[in-house]
């Protein structure tokens, strides 16, 4: 043990009685029972023990000492007379000869009491996240993202895979988000950028002829924060594999990660086992209304275009697109039902209806005078039986529809017991997106997934939608998402190592080859000489902990993120510079904003 301690706060049992120890930890509390009587709780990174105080002396010594500063107390190991069977030190407690301050806390009040942290103000504990990390739940959050990490490297590496690190220092491409930049002091007016992915560089090793890598890679990407994703920078296990398929890189990844979820997860064995199911995107848009389907909601979306179409209630006009969730054995409440429906619509942006049967076969509620006249079909079609609610959504857009009847699906789902399922890992893999798509801003094609990855039918299909024989939106990518309980958790492709084949689908976006040399200099160059076909896939770290962890936020589970405005209040980053750095850098500030 090291100088300052014998034990730790977290070992000491009833086997220790007798002995004289040395504890050196964080005094959480003293409660004073009178002038030489009182009970200080000892914490470490370990656990807590108890130190009981049966001098005036001893009394008057903790008393100076504020709480949360750390401490050093040796003293001997008695047998409680009152046990505390929720701690593993509740049958001793600690008798002191002697207590040292080691690092005084020099404020007598803290910003929130340390085990209530998570109950402060979120930019609060960002300010003191160090003392929010004292906090035993946040401290078992950086004992299980740094035991998935190790499991992660220990599974890869088991599997032939080399960790490799790649440069963080790079250059701008155009990959999906925003670039940080770094101002380049020795090259006036140039910028590297730091990585938003190590796509580039991990396609190039296996042109190197690296056969399997991976690395638990950083990522920096400028986009607004939400529950799910934290701004700034990501962690993710990035893999590729050369000469390899989409059911080799699955396969891979299904093997490293069901263990590791069934180990470290909240839900322990309720883990989907491998093969996990594998549904095509256009399925789960037309199935659940999103490509992240959450698979622990039992209900799916049916189309209800053709029988209740032109019913007389406006919104389902001829050429409306109608969607429906029929939820069998519903039993609640006009104002529940209302209240989701209003979550729907804020969620969606865009309007939602509903009518049910009730108890005794009768259509009733919402928009059920509309659909009266239709009675016997509407029940054939749906399938409705007795206590059933239909949630319904229109447009005259079919992924309009789609995805409003998605948002209901996953609302009224997740608040109904006997459809939700929530204790598991439930797993599927999207397969076949879209290579491209129409950009809602440019009204013109683009890429819909991944710019780097392989067409379904290669060249040959590229070349006919080039000469208008098929619909470029109609070409299939190989590419998959890895989803867990309705949350996007990896991504990946099998990638386009053919030049040529790479020219052609830049071509339908109206890149030229010259733009592709320019944008992807060094991958355009080293796939001319040669580069075996290749494909990996990347889950992220952050997710994949949250998920682990049953957090709701991923914030919880990094040890210092940035807040919702990705500022580091803690820090204070980001902040301002001297001129003189400026200077150096070739950079003039020419506005700045007012200081929060």
């Amino acid at each position: 043990m090291t100088q300052s301690r014998t034990h730790t706060c977290g070992e000491l049992r009833i086997g220790d009685i007798g002995e004289k120890v040395t504890l050196a930890g964080w005094m959480e509390n003293l409660r004073e029972v009178g002038a030489n009587l009182g009970f200080a709780v000892l914490r470490d990174f370990y656990g807590t023990t108890q130190v009981v105080i049966e001098t005036e002396d001893m009394m008057a010594a903790f008393r100076k000492i504020n709480k949360e500063s750390t401490v050093q107390v040796t003293g001997t190991v008695r047998e409680r007379s009152s046990k505390n069977e929720k701690l593993p030190t509740g049958e001793i407690e600690v008798v002191p000869e002697s207590v040292t301050v080691l690092g005084r806390c020099r404020y007598n009040e803290l910003p929130f009491e340390i085990n209530r942290s998570r109950e402060a103000d979120e930019n609060t504990r960002l300010k003191y996240r160090y003392l929010d990390l004292r906090n035993p739940d946040m401290r078992q959050r950086v004992v299980l993202r740094s035991r998935v990490v190790a499991e992660l490297r220990r599974r890869m590496s088991e599997k032939g895979f080399l960790e490799i690190s790649t440069p963080i220092l790079t250059a701008s491409s155009p990959e999906g988000a925003r670039d940080y930049l770094v101002p380049a002091r020795k090259h006036p007016g140039k910028f590297y950028a730091l990585p938003q992915a190590p796509q580039q560089f991990k396609q190039l090793l296996m042109t190197a002829g690296i056969d399997r890598y991976f690395q638990i890679a950083p990522c920096f990407r400028d986009e607004d924060a939400r529950g799910d994703r934290t701004p700034g920078e990501f962690y993710q296990l990035d893999m590729e594999m050369a000469f390899a398929s989409q059911d080799d890189v699955l396969e891979v990844l299904e093997d490293v990660l069901t263990p590791v979820m069934k180990e470290y997860g909240l839900y322990g064995d309720r883990v989907t086992g491998a093969p996990y199911p594998r549904i095509p995107f256009r399925e789960a848009m037309s199935r659940y209304g999103s490509d992240k389907p959450d698979l622990r909601i039992d209900l799916t979306i049916t189309d209800a275009t053709e029988v209740l179409a032109d019913c007389g209630f406006a919104p389902f006009a001829a050429g409306s697109r109608i969607k429906a969730i029929v939820i069998s054995d519903f039993r609640e409440s006009r104002k529940w039902i209302d209240k989701h429906i209003a979550d729907v619509e804020v969620q969606s942006g865009a309007k939602a209806c509903w009518f049910r049967m009730d108890e005794n076969g009768e259509i009733v509620g919402g928009i059920a005078k509309f659909v009266q006249d239709r009675r016997d079909e509407v029940i054939r079609a749906l399938g409705l039986q007795n206590d059933t609610l239909v949630v319904l959504a229109s447009s005259e857009k079919e992924a309009q529809a789609l995805k409003t009847a998605g948002f209901a699906l996953k609302i009224f789902g997740q608040d109904l017991p006997g459809h939700f399922d929530k204790e598991q890992y439930a797993m599927c893999w999207i397969v076949d997106f879209p290579m491209y798509e129409i950009g809602e801003e440019s009204g013109e094609l683009e890429f819909c997934h991944n710019p780097f990855s392989m067409p379904t039918g290669g060249l040959a299909t590229l070349e006919q939608a080039e000469r208008g024989e098929i619909d470029p939106l109609t070409i299939m990518a190989q590419q998959y998402d890895l989803v867990i309980n309705g949350y996007e958790s990896a991504s990946g492709a099998v990638r386009n190592h053919d030049p040529e084949i790479m020219v052609k689908a830049f071509e339908l976006v109206r890149l030229t080859e010259e733009d592709v040399k320019a944008k992807f200099p060094a991958m355009y160059n080293a796939f001319c000489y040669g580069a075996p076909p290749h494909a990996g896939a990347a889950p992220g770290i952050d997710r994949l902990i949250m998920l682990l962890a049953g957090e709701d936020s991923i914030r919880e589970i990094i040890p210092f993120p940035m807040n919702k405005n990705a500022a580091d209040v803690m820090m204070g980053a980001p902040g301002v510079v001297t001129d003189r750095q400026l200077e150096e850098l070739h950079i003039r500030v020419t506005a700045a904003e007012e200081a929060d």
